[in-house]
């Protein structure tokens, strides 16, 4: 008797399912969507992401960076990626090209909506040019370090104002007649530029080896090896603010490049730069036994790490 019950409730529940529409029906008609947004768009060359807003229910900006170095002219940018809300459609499509070269480097390309409303963006196009990309001169080697700096236990100091710490044949001093050349090979699916860094040596032929002559004398270009000497791979993300360097043997280091200006440490100390400079935050360890000494600041307790810089070309 149970068997029959049970074989009755699922025809009946059957029969109600059967009479109901489609749930996804309405959904898959559109009939309510009037949604026409770009979500996501990237060109060819682009630098960086678009900065994408909706003015009101008719009008749209997009603001983006083209890399001019890689490209003639603005007049042919290919859209390499275009994310549309829902069942909307744009008409501009991927694969499809913009022309930015007029005095306002804008185009604009319409998004309708399923229900057949439409927002009109308005794109512009700024030119970017990778602003590393030239012969720089090694100008100082800047040390900032020391334990317990509130007690007087940091200073700001040139790698060179303490020769006698370093190598007579090797020191710092010979990383000061040095060149950094830079040369952009790319641009990231991410919009993040990219080249070759080439660490020449300079009259002298020569790299510093850092290491401390003290005692204890100590390996320290973990610390202050940060772009590699011969050649090497640099990347600029631009939405972090950083560039790393990447060394022959796969070693990655990671700072900013830094305009003139000053920089604020704290407690009385500060950093300033004329023209430019690579700057590198170091991972020292506190030595309260040895503060004060050459040894808590360059070799224990280094906290940041510039690499001064004139731009030649």
């Amino acid at each position: 008797m149970k068997k029959i019950i049970y074989v009755l409730f699922f025809i009946t529940a059957l029969a109600q399912t059967s009479c109901q529409s489609d749930p996804l029906e309405d959904i898959e008609k559109g009939d309510w969507n009037n949604e026409r947004n770009v979500l996501d768009i990237k060109f060819e060359n682009q630098v960086g992401n678009a900065q994408i807003v909706r003015v009101d229910e008719q009008t749209g900006t997009i603001n983006l960076a083209i890399n001019v170095d890689a490209v003639p002219n603005l007049s042919n940018i290919v859209i390499k990626e275009l994310v549309l809300s829902y069942g909307a459609n744009s008409s501009v499509a991927e694969g499809e090209a913009l022309n930015f070269e007029n005095a306002e480097n804008s185009a604009s390309l319409t998004v309708t909506s399923p229900t057949g409303k439409s927002r009109n963006y308005t794109v512009v196009a700024s030119s970017f040019r990778e602003s590393l990309i030239g012969i720089y001169d090694i100008d100082n080697l800047i040390v900032y370090g020391g334990t317990g700096p509130e007690y007087g236990g940091g200073a700001v100091l040139a790698m060179t104002d303490k020769p006698w710490i370093w190598s007579t044949t090797n020191g710092p001093d010979k990383e000061l007649d040095n060149q950094l050349i830079f040369e952009m090979e790319g641009i990231t699916e991410d919009g993040n530029t990219y080249g070759k860094v080439t660490n020449t040596a300079g009259a002298d032929g020569q790299y510093a080896d850092f290491i401390y002559v003290g005692s204890p004398q100590t390996d320290v270009k973990n610390f202050y090896r940060q772009i590699p000497t011969g050649e090497g791979k640099w990347l600029r993300n631009y939405a972090a603010g950083t560039i790393t360097f990447t060394f022959a043997d796969g070693t990655i280091k990671v700072g900013t490049f830094e305009n003139a200006g000053t920089e604020d440490l704290g407690n009385g100390q500060k950093k300033t730069i004329t023209n430019n400079a690579f700057a590198f935050n170091l991972n020292g360890t506190d030595d309260w036994t040895n503060i004060y000494s050459d040894y808590d600041k360059f070799v224990k307790k280094p906290r940041r790490f510039w690499i001064d810089v004139t731009k030649k070309d």
